[in-house]
């Protein structure tokens, strides 16, 4: 159990980022759920978790925003008095062929989904440091490993993630603080609500022959988060596309 200690969770109102709150808030941490969007689906997650007898609270932030962040942070520390656990999940899709990729499509996806990242490990990488221990786990994407055509700005953003996951693995384990990534395949979400199983052809690609869960993506975000001697790593939920 981890009675006590606080994790924050980014994109934590819906899909993904949901699914990891309600897990970590039943193994006793207390969430600090990083949202944009619906005030509802988050004021609904942070109830969720409550009812599993913990402490929540939603905080509305613009990742890619190195003040807004910072100021986040430091709001919940205050609020939640520590912080031992930091999973970046938000992220967001702009896709297009490369060719006639507008340029602001471009650097939002890359904004949110890896400066995000680096500005929630910037500002909680003091704090973990100080503690002497702690834990990231870094959502990335098999599109990172691979590549994906029209996906050129969220294959760039994900394997981003990679390289900043292992960096900051190699500066932080001397300090006792470990960082992982997950890297999720076809997963059941808002932004794969497009896709459907029903569709041979992308089945195909699925050694496993089905999408995935968010759950499947949870029970893997924490495994990294209780393991105390694994970091660097990149854990692939994807069914056997990429491997």
């Amino acid at each position: 159990m981890a009675e006590g200690k606080t994790a924050i969770v980014t994109g934590g109102s819906r899909g993904i980022g949901r699914e990891v709150s309600l897990r970590l808030a039943a193994l006793g941490y207390d969430i600090a759920i990083v949202y944009v969007g619906d005030e509802n689906e988050a004021a609904d997650t942070v109830r969720d978790c409550e009812a599993k007898g913990v402490k929540a609270k939603a905080y509305i932030c613009n990742v890619a925003s190195f003040e807004e962040t910072k100021n986040t942070v430091a709001e919940i520390r205050k609020d939640f008095g520590n912080i031992e656990a930091l999973v970046n999940n938000a992220g967001i899709t702009r896709d297009g062929l490369i060719a006639f990729m507008k340029e602001e499509d471009w650097d939002n996806v890359l904004s949110v989904n890896l400066k995000g990242a680096f500005n929630m490990i910037r500002h909680t990488a003091a704090l973990f440091i100080r503690n002497k221990g702690g834990r990231i786990v870094n959502i990335s994407s098999v599109s990172g490993l691979m590549g994906n055509a029209g996906q050129a700005n969220y294959s760039a953003s994900k394997a981003g993630i990679v390289g900043l996951t292992k960096a900051t693995a190699r500066e932080l384990a001397p300090k006792g603080i470990t960082c992982n990534a997950v890297a999720p395949g076809f997963i059941r979400t808002d932004m794969t609500k497009n896709i459907t199983e029903d569709n041979s052809e992308l089945l195909r690609t699925i050694p496993l022959g089905r999408m995935g869960d968010v759950s499947d993506v949870a029970s893997a975000v924490v495994f990294l988060l209780t393991s105390p001697y694994i970091t660097g790593e990149v854990l692939r939920v994807d069914g056997g596309i990429a491997m």
